[in-house]
């Protein structure tokens, strides 16, 4: 599997546990849906361009070889 998909991947079930983990403190009321949501989305958005970024460098290296 290459780098590209496996980082990410960690990443996002590293993302999938932090909000479990998190989902009581929403449930509570100590974080609103803006703020919780919009940092799932903002993290989301973090890896998918992590993803496109380290794809795009391992295509350049092979195209030098």
């Amino acid at each position: 599997m290459k780098k590209s998909t496996l980082i990410p991947l960690i990443l996002l079930g590293y993302l999938a546990v932090m909000s479990y983990i998190g989902y009581g403190s929403y449930a509570s009321g100590a974080y609103s849906a803006l703020y919780y949501f919009g940092i799932i989305a903002l993290t989301l958005l973090c890896i998918v361009l992590l993803h496109l970024f380290m794809k795009r460098r391992e295509q350049k290296r092979k195209n030098q070889k």
